[in-house]
């Protein structure tokens, strides 16, 4: 059984070799300024410098994004495809983490500030196992009939809802959003997505 501490680790400060170029909200598949066109500075927790300056976004690029997101949900692929269809593309996301991990837990010890360690040797791995797990959810659910006096016929379908919104804790953010955003795709829902402040 592995071990983690919150204590303070004797470990080089990482800094992965990347170019941070995504630093804007990603509404409606494209990346945008804010509407305020305000940023803010994510910090190194470890050292205190300046990872980037991000969209400081607000009610109305919230609006914006539950507009696109909705219209997704309405008009999109997503809802309307086979189960069997979003378990594949959950899967693929899933292995696509898998076989990129050493680099995400660079960068999650890089923003987070957490041990290299436990970024890739826990929190990564449970992550991929969680999308494998609610990919294998999607072609699981079912409706139900059940029995009823008379000549009736009472059945229950599930269906998705519509937009999903989630706020991931700045705590093992990459453990929340599996937890949160798995099921929400693997029931066909769309997302809007916010990290906490606290993350950056």
């Amino acid at each position: 059984m592995q071990r983690y501490t919150t204590a303070t680790v004797l470990e080089e400060p990482i800094t992965p070799p990347v170019q941070v170029n995504y630093t804007k909200l990603l509404i409606n598949g494209q990346f945008v300024d804010s509407a305020s066109g305000k940023t803010f500075p994510t910090l190194d927790p470890r050292t205190g410098e300046v990872i980037a300056h991000v969209s400081e976004g607000d009610a109305e690029d919230v609006n914006r994004a539950v507009s696109a997101a909705r219209k997704a949900f309405d008009e999109g692929p997503w809802p309307k495809m086979s189960a069997y269809e979003r378990s594949r593309i959950i899967l693929r996301f899933a292995d696509l983490v898998e076989k990129h991990m050493q680099e995400l837990a660079q960068l999650e010890t890089w923003d987070n500030g957490k041990p290299y360690e436990q970024a890739l040797k826990a929190e990564l791995p449970l992550f991929v196992r969680l999308f494998h797990y609610y990919a294998g959810w999607a072609d699981k659910i079912h409706g139900l009939t059940v029995p009823a006096d008379g000549p009736h016929h009472v059945q229950v379908l599930h269906e998705p809802i519509g937009v999903a919104g989630q706020i991931i804790p700045w705590n093992f953010p990459l453990l929340m959003y599996a937890w949160k955003v798995g099921p929400a795709l693997a029931c066909g829902n769309t997302i809007v997505l916010k990290s906490a402040e606290q993350h950056h």
